[in-house]
């Protein structure tokens, strides 16, 4: 028989020589495996500095009439002056009396909030009741119904109520203004406490009260900022509502009084103390807002999950 020829180097068929193809292909494939990502794409460096100018063209959009406002309530007679502020201070009742009147408002609208979302929300994600879902879209429904519509026959109940042109009327009604978005937002803030540390609370001797006041409520603590700052805003600003149940300018609150800021025999408007009332209106507003931004975006999102 005839020995099998073994296979040698020299009898191997060579290897075709690398080209400049791919000797360039070899060593891009290398630089990207060194690099380990790819360069931007075109498109992306197109739009990156045009993402940049719509956002500062943004910034200057709404940020501008802002400093447009406080720079003119600062001007008069072509300079710098408080003229503008001293006549604001001094307007009607005076300006501390609005800011009282808007503070009254404001406390009482917050605090009910609080309240009423505290223990509803709390009742809507732990108990369980006859007619819960059928009561907790009735809640909803109120978001449904124009308010300017619910204003007149409030009125009316304020007055047989004894609470007729009365600021803590006003904020009565804010309260129920307020109370489907926030017996919304702490059902869903509770919902997302687990049931196993109150339980455990429960065990260890607590009362359902101790429990809700010293394990949930922590718990919940960014969902309560965010109903609280809501409930602020909109009472803040709120303009329909204490103009229909107030009559007493002595009561009028901030917004009202800004409105009805008019100088001299034919009508005209101050439009310096005007802008001096928007500054003082809003810079509250703003601060509270920097102050409690973290919370508030944590209690937002944590309301937005679940539902």
């Amino acid at each position: 028989m005839r020995a099998s020829t073994p296979v040698t180097a020299a009898t191997a068929v060579p290897e075709s020589p690398a080209g400049p193809e791919d000797l360039g292909r070899g060593s891009g494939s290398r630089r990207g495996r060194q690099t380990g990502r790819e360069g931007p794409h075109p498109l992306a460096r197109l739009l990156r500095p045009l993402g940049v100018i719509v956002v500062v063209v943004l910034v200057v959009f709404f940020i501008g009439p802002i400093l447009w406002v406080g720079w003119g309530s600062m001007q008069e007679g072509g300079g710098l002056s408080g003229a503008n502020y001293d006549r604001l201070v001094n307007y009607g009742a005076g300006l501390w009396t609005y800011l009282a009147n808007t503070g009254l408002v404001v406390l009482v609208t917050v605090v009910g909030s609080l309240a009423v979302s505290i223990f509803a929300g709390y009742a809507f994600a732990r108990l369980r009741f006859p007619g819960k879902n059928l009561l907790f879209v009735g809640i909803l429904a109120i978001l449904m119904v124009p308010h300017t519509s619910l204003l007149i026959p409030l009125y009316i109940w304020l007055d047989r109520m004894g609470l007729g042109n009365s600021l803590v009327g006003v904020g009565l009604v804010m309260v129920m203004y307020q109370m489907p978005f926030s017996v919304f937002m702490m059902r869903n803030s509770f919902e997302g406490v687990p049931r196993e540390l109150e339980e455990a609370a429960l065990i260890d001797g607590c009362t359902p009260r101790g429990a809700l006041r010293r394990v949930v409520l922590p718990g919940v603590l960014p969902g309560l900022v965010t109903v609280a700052l809501f409930a602020f805003l909109a009472s803040w600003n709120e303009f329909v509502t204490p103009l229909i149940l107030l009559s007493d300018g002595d009561l009028y609150t901030l917004p009202l009084a800004l409105v009805s800021l008019v100088q001299g025999d034919w009508g005209m408007i101050d439009f310096g103390a005007l802008q001096a009332g928007v500054v003082v209106s809003a810079a509250p507003c703003v601060a509270l807002f920097f102050f409690l931004q973290r919370a508030f975006v944590s209690g937002f999102t944590q309301g937005a999950v679940k539902g």
